[in-house]
């Protein structure tokens, strides 16, 4: 029972160590860590862009194929508000 307790206490004493440096520290949390984002918020949004237009490029070449007309960036936006309208009236339920 002894070595239960002097377990428990020692665990204790870490994470309040822990805590303690944690909350006086008196940088960011992420220079503690030493954690900083391998890409800038700049570079992920160009990445995101980049994305839809291949996914899109990608998407009229099949359509292209099956001898459907393609698709613009405005009839996907189109689509997916609409589709946005539909999951909020089902979620309504009306």
């Amino acid at each position: 029972m002894l070595l239960l307790l002097g377990t428990v206490a020692v665990l204790l004493f870490v994470v309040g160590v822990l805590v303690a440096v944690g909350h006086f520290y008196p940088a960011s949390d992420a220079e503690l860590i030493d954690w900083f984002p391998t890409r800038s918020p700049e570079v992920e949004v160009q990445n995101e862009i980049d994305d839809v237009r291949q996914m899109l490029e990608a998407q009229n070449e099949m359509r292209r194929r099956r001898g459907a007309h393609e698709l613009t960036e405005a009839d996907v936006e189109a689509r997916v508000i609409e589709d946005e309208r539909w999951k909020s009236r089902m979620h309504r339920g009306i």
